[in-house]
C-alpha cells in the first residue's frame, strides 16, 4: 500500500537521524540502541513525547485535564472489544473514546448535569466495562500492558500508527493554528469572528482521542494523562508566549520520553512510569527555578520589595 510504504520510509529516515544523534553519546548510553527493538522504542518515545507535549498546551490552558483522564479511561472497553473481535486496538479505542467524548457533551448540553460530573460518570462506567470484558477474555499481562504501556515491546504496526497520528496532530495544529488559539483563550471572540466553535471543540477532542490511542503502547492508558498535562504545565511556568509554550512543551515531552526510556533500561523498571517520573521531575524543577513564575523567583521579588 502506498501509505504504508510512505510511513515505513519515514520511519527508516527518522530512525537514521535518531541513530546519528545517539552515536554522539558515550558508548555506554548508545550501546543498547544497537538493537532494532530499542530503535523502535526510541522513535516511538520521541513521537509520543512530542505529540503529547503539543496537545498538552491546549489541555492545560482549556482546563481539560479531567477530560483527558476521561478519554484515556474510556478507550479501555474499545481495546477489549477489538481484542475479542481480532481487530487492531486502534479502531476500538478510537471509536469508544470518540463516543464517550460525544456522550459527555450530550449530557452536559441536554441535562442539568455539569461537565465535571458528566466526565466522571462516563469515564468510570466505560473503564469498569473495559475491566469486566478484559477479565473474561485476556490475561493480566495484556491488562498491565494496556494500562501501563510497554514501549520496549512496541511493534512496527504500532510505531506506524504513532507516526501517522503525530503527522495528523502537527498538520492540524499548523493549519488551524489561529482558530485553535482564539478558541483556547477566548471562545466568544472566536465565535464572533465567524469560527465554528462547536466544530473546533469536537475536533480538538477527537485530536486528543487520537493522541491518547497512539500513546497506548508507550505509557499506557493511565499514565498518558500525565503526559498530556505535565509538559504543558511545565512550559506554562517558563513562558507567557503561546508559540514558545508549544515549542517548550514538545521539547519537554521528548526529553522526558527519551530520558525515561534510558532509565527504564538501565534500572529495569516500567518504561511508562519512568517517563512520567522524569516529566514530573522537570515540572518540579521549573516550579522552583522558573525565571518569572518559579517559587524561588517569587520569594526573591518579595524579599526585594520588603527591603
Amino acid at each position: 500500500m502506498p501509505l504504508e510504504s510512505f510511513a515505513m520510509a519515514m520511519i527508516d529516515g527518522l530512525t537514521a537521524v535518531l541513530m546519528w544523534v545517539v552515536n554522539l553519546l558515550p558508548e555506554s548510553l548508545a550501546a543498547p540502541f544497537e538493537y532494532r527493538f530499542m530503535q523502535r522504542a526510541l522513535l516511538t518515545s520521541v513521537l509520543v513525547g512530542a505529540i503529547c507535549g503539543l496537545l498538552s498546551c491546549y489541555v492545560v490552558l482549556k482546563r481539560w485535564s479531567l477530560l483527558g483522564d476521561a478519554i484515556s479511561h474510556a478507550v479501555l472497553p474499545g481495546v477489549a472489544i477489538a481484542y475479542l473481535l481480532g481487530w487492531p486496538f486502534f479502531i476500538g479505542a478510537f471509536v469508544t473514546g470518540a463516543l464517550t467524548s460525544l456522550g459527555i457533551g450530550a449530557i452536559e448540553r441536554h441535562t442539568r448535569i455539569k461537565a465535571d460530573a458528566a466526565m466522571g460518570l462516563m469515564f468510570t462506567a466505560a473503564f469498569a466495562l473495559g475491566i469486566v470484558i478484559i477479565s473474561k477474555i485476556a490475561t493480566s499481562t495484556h491488562l498491565m500492558h494496556i494500562l501501563f504501556g510497554n514501549v520496549l515491546g512496541v511493534q512496527s504496526s504500532a510505531l506506524m500508527l504513532t507516526l501517522l497520528a503525530s503527522l495528523v496532530a502537527v498538520i492540524t495544529i499548523w493549519l488551524a493554528y489561529r482558530p485553535l488559539l482564539l478558541y483556547t483563550f477566548d471562545p466568544q471572540q472566536a465565535q464572533a469572528l465567524g469560527f465554528n466553535t462547536t466544530f473546533i471543540h469536537y475536533g480538538l477532542i477527537l485530536l486528543l482521542t487520537l493522541t491518547i490511542v497512539a500513546s497506548l503502547e508507550t505509557v499506557g492508558i493511565i499514565l498518558v494523562v500525565a503526559m498530556l498535562i505535565t509538559p504543558g504545565a511545565t512550559a506554562h511556568l517558563l513562558t507567557d508566549r503561546f508559540p514558545v509554550m508549544l515549542a517548550l512543551s514538545a521539547a519537554i515531552g521528548v526529553v522526558a520520553a527519551v530520558v525515561g526510556l534510558l532509565l527504564s533500561v538501565a534500572l529495569d523498571v516500567a518504561s511508562g512510569g519512568a517517563i512520567v517520573l522524569v516529566a514530573s521531575g522537570l515540572f518540579f524543577i521549573a516550579l522552583l527555578a522558573a525565571p518569572r513564575h518559579g517559587l524561588i523567583a517569587r520569594q526573591w521579588r518579595r524579599w526585594r520589595i520588603r527591603t
